[in-house]
């Protein structure tokens, strides 16, 4: 049977015997549509039907050869159901290693002006809770130290039985695990403690976290392996970069759940996130994180560094430092609207933002829209994981009139996000981490997104 046939006709080649060798040309067209789906059509089937039973087109032939802007001219437009003009020709081939959309390149890490060694995230950009490795926040004390893996060891000694040089081939021996945590700097969000340095946006004020999936072998195995002495309650992990970042970490939480990790969502890790090897100490401020791994020494006591005496330490107003405050506490921030962008006319918007805690599970977020005066739950976009970046969502009907946006979270332990006051009242001014409170985004009439301290 010929399908030369009304285009209203179905066809079931699977039980027409004929549906395979009588394709007519004026049939073919009916399928395609256009005579711009010719130009798709005609190249693609042309060698399939070698007996001639469908010459190409003049017609047909020019639309195929036409440049892509010169087929969308000739179609009239790249909207359904006329043909846009990437269906007219083939697109880049397979390639060694993936690349974002072109039309994506102004999603990108932003250096911090004042230390280019660090960089904030793109965390109102993102649409779930795992951030490219391209995209994770980077924060050094001496750049990026590029090291040759075959070259790098790991030496754990001290109050061990058996100390041990290890080479990268052999921590891969042992068992691997793979834990989805967010990883955040002590530091994020410090321009938020004083009104006079707040950053305009979600990515400047809050983009020093980020989440991913994290794979490597538990400290708890390594310790075991080279003869770990009870007495050994405190340990030392030293990093190889030019600043040789040193951190004192309670033996309790790195048998708890201490990670030595090579692999980050899926692949390696990325130089600036310490490959390759690095430590991840699940919930604890970035720092402790030591990037560059090459050495573990146990002991009795801290070893009292650098990093946890005249930095990393929090300052009170009666002149006491706070040291080791090692656990991050829950926190959120609203991604959208916030800070930089604009409203575009009232009506209905979903307010989406982050929602993570140290501790444990988010258990659930309250959003504001008149600076807290009143409070609405949010939903929990699943799936709500500990110690994790948890996305909330709420619907939100603007008026057009001004708000002040505002969210908090609540953690599985019953800690509530605190407002800045409340922080304020209780640790003063003089340090720049482990600033956990309330963000607030004042919406004009216009629709424009500005940070407001409150």
């Amino acid at each position: 049977m010929p399908l030369d046939l009304p285009p209203d006709v179905p066809i079931d080649p699977a039980t027409d015997a004929d549906a395979q060798s009588h394709l007519s040309r004026r049939r073919l067209l009916q399928m395609l549509g256009t005579a711009g789906g010719a130009a798709v059509g005609a190249p693609m089937l042309a060698p399939l039907l070698g007996d001639g039973s469908l010459p190409v087109t003049n017609e047909a032939a020019a639309m195929a050869q036409a440049t892509p802007s010169a087929a969308a001219a000739a179609a009239g437009s790249a909207l359904p159901p006329n043909i846009p003009p990437w269906m007219l020709q083939w697109g880049p081939l397979a390639s060694p290693y993936g690349e974002r959309s072109p039309y994506e390149q102004n999603v990108v890490r932003i250096p911090i002006p004042t230390e280019p060694v660090d960089s904030w995230a793109p965390l109102q950009d993102f649409f779930g809770t795992i951030t490219p490795n391209s995209l994770f926040y980077e924060r050094t004390h001496a750049g990026v130290p590029q090291i040759d893996p075959a070259q790098h060891r790991l030496l754990v000694h001290g109050a061990v039985e058996q100390p041990t040089l290890f080479t990268m081939d052999d921590l891969k021996r042992f068992p691997a695990v793979s834990v989805i945590h967010f990883l955040e700097c002590s530091g994020n969000s410090g321009s938020q403690w004083k009104e006079a340095t707040l950053q305009p946006t979600a990515q400047k004020a809050h983009g020093l976290v980020s989440c991913t999936e994290w794979t490597g072998v538990p400290v708890r195995t390594i310790l075991r392996e080279v003869g770990w002495q009870p007495g050994g309650s405190w340990l030392l992990f030293e990093g190889a970069d030019a600043a040789a970042m040193t951190r004192s970490v309670p033996t309790e939480k790195a048998m708890q759940d201490g990670l030595l990790v090579y692999g980050q969502n899926g692949e390696a890790l990325r130089p600036s996130q310490g490959y390759p090897l690095r430590l991840i100490l699940p919930g604890w401020e970035g720092n402790m994180n030591i990037k560059w791994l090459r050495r573990i020494e146990v002991g009795a006591v801290p070893w009292e560094t650098r990093e946890e005496t005249s930095k990393y330490t929090d300052l009170l107003p009666d002149g006491i430092a706070r040291q080791f405050t090692f656990v991050m506490e829950a926190k959120s921030v609203i991604t959208f609207p916030s800070g930089g962008q604009t409203i575009a006319g009232a009506g209905f918007w979903e307010i989406r933002g982050y929602a993570w805690s140290g501790r444990g599970r988010i258990t659930g977020v309250d959003v504001s829209s008149d600076g807290g005066k009143t409070w609405s739950t949010a939903t929990l976009q699943e799936p709500v994981l500990p110690i994790s970046l948890t996305r909330f969502r709420f619907p939100w009907q603007w008026d057009g009139q001004p708000a002040l946006l505002q969210s908090r979270a609540i953690d599985e332990t019953g800690y509530v996000q605190p407002t800045i006051a409340e922080l304020v009242a209780a640790r003063g001014v003089n340090s720049g981490y482990h600033m956990n409170a309330i963000t607030t985004w004042a919406v004009a009439e216009s629709g424009e997104v500005t940070n407001a301290y409150r």
